[in-house]
């Protein structure tokens, strides 16, 4: 059984592909997204897979040996060694906020009424106390905003589209989450200053149904040329498009720790487990997903609770 639990929040500073495996559109190699908000997520698998991977990196340790002793404890062993759970779990990470292009201010955070209320039942679910008040209700074409200065007039713009601002008496609530959202899911070092500040003022939220649009149709889309071995150019018929999450999405999961169980003695207690995914994890640049070769798959990782 789970005996602590903390919320981790995953902020992509670079494009991101965790891929789906399959393809039934015009993308070759889609993103992983939910099934019925089709937003996109992270696996928790691909999610502890990655920790594990860098954990040597993240952790400072040098002494191999030890390594591989917490890395069991923490992850679980190797398949073919003596089999027992891992001490640590991570669920799949849901969007919160996604950058979308503006014809004011650059582009804005992104968002909607339900994937604030989904992050805020995480949070309250692993015991966080959180004081999130009750947003207006947005509709179809209308905008939340606390910053008038990404109006053009009385619109907003986003990409293609423009949206209805709700008068700005009715924002107060909306700066409230933003607030937590810039203290707690970005670290506090002066790199990151300029993007807490942005997600606190530049907080957007759109109805349930535009915000979809976007999240299904504002990724990162790169065109790829396979290249033939014997040639060196590119092969026929080899070119492919490959779909990223963009830079400056924000995702939350759930991470919760257990006693260690490997019934070899000195058992980790479950808050040393936490501690010890925090001292690794919390503050620092993690590469999850593929295409890393080429500088993908970096996010910056904040743990909460």
């Amino acid at each position: 059984m789970f005996e602590k639990h903390a919320a981790l929040f995953l902020y992509t500073v670079s494009p991101v592909h965790m891929g789906a495996g399959q393809a039934v559109g015009v993308i070759d190699n889609p993103i992983q997204r939910e099934r019925h908000t089709c937003h996109p997520s992270f696996a928790g698998s691909g999610i502890k897979g990655a920790v594990r991977h860098s954990f040597e990196a993240l952790s400072g340790a040098t002494d191999t040996a030890a390594l591989k002793t917490i890395l069991d404890q923490l992850f679980g062993p190797d398949s073919t060694e003596a089999l027992y759970a891992g001490a640590v779990s991570f669920g799949d990470a849901q969007l919160i906020a996604l950058p979308v292009r503006s014809l004011r201010g650059g582009y804005v955070y992104a968002t909607c009424p339900q994937a604030l209320a989904r992050a805020s039942r995480l949070l309250r679910l692993i015991g966080l106390s959180i004081d999130w008040p009750q947003l207006p209700e947005v509709k179809e074409e209308q905008s939340l905003m606390t910053n008038p200065d990404l109006l053009s007039g009385d619109k907003l713009h986003l990409e293609a589209f423009e949206y209805t601002a709700i008068p700005f008496t009715q924002a107060e609530p909306l700066t409230r989450v933003a607030a937590y959202l810039a203290s707690r899911a970005l670290p506090q070092d002066d790199a990151y200053a300029f993007f807490r500040d942005k997600l606190k003022t530049d907080l957007v939220v759109l109805s349930d149904t535009d915000f979809s649009y976007f999240s299904e149709n504002a990724m990162l889309v790169e065109t790829h040329v396979r290249i033939d071995e014997k040639t060196g150019t590119a092969s026929e018929g080899g070119l492919f498009y490959t779909e990223n999450l963009p830079p400056e999405s924000l995702l939350i999961a759930p991470m919760l720790a257990s006693k260690t169980r490997t019934g070899k003695g000195n058992e980790l207690e479950a808050e040393a487990v936490m501690s010890q995914i925090k001292g690794a994890l919390d503050g620092k640049l993690l590469q999850i997903g593929g295409d890393a070769t080429t500088g993908r798959g970096l996010v910056i990782a904040k743990l909460e609770g």
